[in-house]
Order: C-alpha cells, then structure tokens, then sequence
C-alpha cells in the first residue's frame, strides 16, 4: 500500500537527483493535483493511502517535472493576481513580474474603460484587469492562433466572454481598420536579448514559446514597433504600460518620450529591478498631432 508520506519523498528525491532546485514545493503541488488534497495533508495525514491509479499519475508527472517541463504546463493551470489561468505549451506561464505590470495598471483603469493588451498570450493581463474593474472592455492581440484559443477559454471560464475580444494579428494590425481608440494600452512583449535566450533556465529555454520570448538583438524591438504607432490607437490622455527587463527601463523610457509621450516613468518591482515603462499620450510627436487628433 502507498502512503502520502513515503509516495511524496520518492518524488522529492527524484527531483531532487534531476537537479531541480524547488523538489520539495514541486513534489508537494504534482501530489496534491493528484490526491486533490492541501498543503496540511503532508503532515497530518501523513498515512493517508495514494490509490494505484493516483500512485501511477503522480509519477507521470515526476517524470515529466524531472525533464524540466514546468509544474504549470504539467497541470494545465498557473494563479495569476488570484485568479487560476489555462496555460499550455502555447503561452507564457503568468509570474510575479507580470502582476506587477497588473497591479501599475490598475490606478490607471476607470469604470468603462476600452483596454488594448498587445501580445496577449493567455489573457491573464487583459482578463486581470477586467476582473477587477467595472464595466469595462478590451481587446486582446496575439500574432498565435494557438495563443488566442487559450486566452478565449480563460475568459470564458472567469466570466469575461462578454467584455474581451481576442483578435489574431501584429500587433495593432489585429484591429479592425477605423476601431475605436483605447484609454489604455497595456503590454509584455518579448524582451529577451536573443543571444540571452541560451542561458535561460530549460524551463523557460525548452519549455515556454520561443516567439514569446525573443526581442531581438538588443530586446528592444517590439517596443520599437509598439511606440510609434501607440498614440494612432490611444485617446489624447490615454496611457501605455510596458513591463520590460530588469536593464532594459532608461531605454524604453527614451523610446516613449521620443515618440511624444509625457509623464514617462520607469517603475522598480519589489526587488528594486525596473519593471514597468508608462507614459501618457499627448496624440503628438515631433511637436505635430497625429492624424485624428485635428478634426
């Protein structure tokens, strides 16, 4: 007969042998995904018998987990801003750096708001900002079909089908031709450094999409893309958020106010790395308004 306790050292010693860093938090989430059980189980019901079929599962996944694929893409589901997420090998797994992205925005957002979230992925921006607001809307772009089918159900599973939009395509070139604009325009692009992308840990090198990941040369190239056209889609007064790399704030930033932005900003997470890029549109640049703002 298997035991909670003995059923859960096996798996953390296998971990452990692959060289993973966190074996004894990963151990534990792959058993209680497959028990259904809590974090108090390990040690008050430490006893508790693992049934075949669960002893069988939980090693699936140990040899999944051993082989450096993410907890998250093993489950299927990662928490983001308290809200659970769908995530496959198709989206960016939700972290903490991005809920700061959230948590800057959030000041930011007014009942009604018409949101744009650029490079979508999961939707868990877009659907955060959603959730926690009233009686706003938004859209969300993403270049992967794949992407988008993920961000769909995860509105639909929050109860959010009815306020987001998902639309395949570059950038703003998803949008429809004559949209209305947005008073805010939220983004994570793809900001590693290709030649960084190597040295990646192999859970985010192998495991998490590529194309979500590759910012060019210098990991400034979708920002480059993002800024110019930024003010043709943003109401006069409307803000863009970026999250970027930890080096990467006084570029972007530059980008911003080279593009007509005031009120730029650079904003440090809890660990005191840049994070957050955002900027008001003024609908001008090179002291000329955009097209639409004269009329």
């Amino acid at each position: 007969m298997n035991r909670y306790r003995q059923v859960f050292e096996e798996g953390r010693r296998a971990l452990e042998e692959s060289g993973n860093a966190e074996a004894q938090l990963d151990a534990r989430l792959l058993l209680e995904a497959v028990c259904g059980t809590d974090a108090a189980v390990l040690y008050a019901e430490e006893d508790r018998e693992v049934t075949d079929a669960q002893y069988r599962s939980y090693r699936q996944y140990i040899r999944r987990r051993a082989a450096h694929e993410p907890v998250a893409y093993i489950l299927g589901q990662a928490w983001f801003m308290g809200l659970p997420f769908k995530v496959t090998a198709d989206v960016l797994i939700p972290n903490q750096d991005t809920e700061f992205l959230v948590e800057e925005a959030m000041p930011e957002v007014h009942d009604g708001m018409r949101i744009l979230d650029l490079c979508t992925g999961s939707g868990c921006i877009l659907l955060s900002l959603l959730h926690y607001s009233n009686r706003c809307t938004g859209t969300g772009t993403d270049i992967s079909e794949k992407a988008l089918a993920v961000a769909l159900e995860n509105a639909d599973s929050l109860g959010l089908s009815k306020q987001a939009y998902f639309c395949r395509g570059d950038l703003y070139g998803a949008l429809a031709p004559g949209s209305p604009r947005f008073d805010l325009i939220v983004s994570n692009p793809p900001y590693i450094r290709t030649g960084d992308i190597a040295g990646l840990a192999e859970e985010v090198r192998d495991a998490e999409p590529g194309i979500a990941l590759d910012g060019g040369d210098d990991g400034l190239s979708f920002y480059r893309r993002i800024l110019p056209d930024a003010a043709r889609h943003l109401v006069i007064g409307g803000t863009l958020l970026t999250e970027t790399g930890f080096d990467e704030g006084p570029a972007v930033a530059r980008l911003f106010e080279e593009n007509g932005f005031r009120d730029v900003r650079i904003r440090k997470d809890y660990g005191g790395l840049d994070r957050v890029v955002r900027g008001e549109c003024t609908g001008r640049r090179d002291g000329k308004l955009y097209a639409g703002f004269d009329v």
